[in-house]
């Protein structure tokens, strides 16, 4: 949900060209598995990581993962 003064982006699949929505999938990454919303084409299944993402709340994970 996009907070004050902000704008939520659309996005829509590349491959199929339906709307991107939120949805559960299951994130691996070094042996763990953990399920987690991000947006996905509810066609085909490609999940989107956005830079914000991919920089933010993934990179954390990947530290956390690390370290255990």
């Amino acid at each position: 949900m996009a907070g004050y003064g902000q704008t939520q982006k659309s996005y829509e699949c590349f491959r199929c060209g339906v709307p991107i929505e939120t949805g559960r999938v299951t994130v691996t990454y070094m042996g763990s598995s953990f399920p987690i919303d991000l947006p996905r084409c509810p066609k085909c299944g490609l999940v989107l990581i956005t830079e914000e993402l991919a920089r933010g709340k993934m990179l954390e994970v990947e530290k956390a993962l690390e370290d255990k």
